[in-house]
């Protein structure tokens, strides 16, 4: 499940969003995806398995990661709860030569974070989750709180010393097949809808079929058919609780030709049916 995440975070005036994500959160397995904004990454309880590119690694409760922008990544959680904080680094700017050039080089990848945070980044880091959770249930002045515990953790991390150039980075050891996983996950994300063979995706990477399973593998930890269906339920998941359409009609919108076997997969997935999931989430919401 991998694809360039267009989605804007937060609003046009304010591009920061907080995302708490447990198992009953459609994207509770997270899609590898990439997108230019940078993220941070908490574990709140139980463990996750992260992938960077393709660097694995693994998380428990009380870890933080740093997501540099256009890092493909993806998560799987085990019996996990987990929270996204989502940063617009453009937005940041300050106007002072020496940060705004600090934020610039991390925009376009001159520099990247150490993708654990540890010590006083780390602390840091959770000061802004809590600013983002107190914050947000303010009625005014809980941007000024979050922009000065955003700029805390980018002091932090400059003074620190967290950061790497571009050379160093063990995320563009492969160049070459990051590009090549960026390019067909899109195709995927473009195409989830329609009858997608192996094939169709090998073709996209220049690869022959039997080669394009083993890469595919390598870099996501899936097999692509196992990728494809997952990120079918995903949309399926996201649909169902977004839009009052028939299961019916979401299952074939999501890809799957029969409803049996979408009915089947998705409780396998997500550990109940889709009408039960679609009634339960919305009342626990509401």
């Amino acid at each position: 499940m991998s694809y360039n995440e267009l989605k804007a975070h937060g609003r046009p005036d304010f591009p920061i969003e907080l995302y708490t994500v447990d198992p009953r959160h459609p994207k509770y397995e997270m899609a590898h995806h990439w997108h230019s904004s940078v993220e941070l990454l908490h574990v709140r309880a139980g463990k996750l398995t992260l992938t960077l590119n393709n660097c694995v690694l693994e998380g428990g409760a009380g870890d933080v990661f740093f997501i540099n922008s256009e890092v493909i990544h993806g998560a799987t959680p085990h019996d996990c709860v987990y929270e996204c904080l989502v940063l617009s680094l453009p937005f940041l700017r300050t106007g002072n030569h020496d940060c705004d050039t600090f934020l610039d080089d991390l925009s376009h990848q001159s520099i990247r974070i150490h993708r654990r945070l540890q010590g006083a980044s780390r602390e840091a880091a959770l000061s802004l989750f809590s600013v983002m959770h107190h914050a947000q249930g303010l009625p005014c002045g809980g941007e000024f709180l979050i922009l000065g515990a955003a700029h805390t953790l980018l002091g932090v991390l400059r003074s620190t010393g967290e950061w790497i150039s571009d050379g160093q980075a063990a995320e563009h050891q492969d160049e070459k097949s990051i590009v090549r996983l960026k390019k067909t996950l899109t195709y995927i994300r473009e195409h989830f809808d329609q009858p997608i063979t192996t094939e169709a995706m090998a073709a996209v990477t220049g690869l022959s079929p039997k080669y394009f399973c083993t890469f595919f593998k390598q870099m996501t930890g899936k097999t692509p058919t196992v990728y494809l269906t997952d990120y079918r339920i995903e949309r399926a998941a996201r649909m169902l609780l977004m839009t009052d359409t028939p299961v019916s009609q979401i299952a074939y919108a999501s890809g799957f030709n029969d409803l049996s076997y979408f009915i089947k997969t998705f409780k396998t997935r997500m550990g109940t049916t889709p009408r039960l999931y679609r009634k339960t989430t919305v009342e626990e919401g509401a």
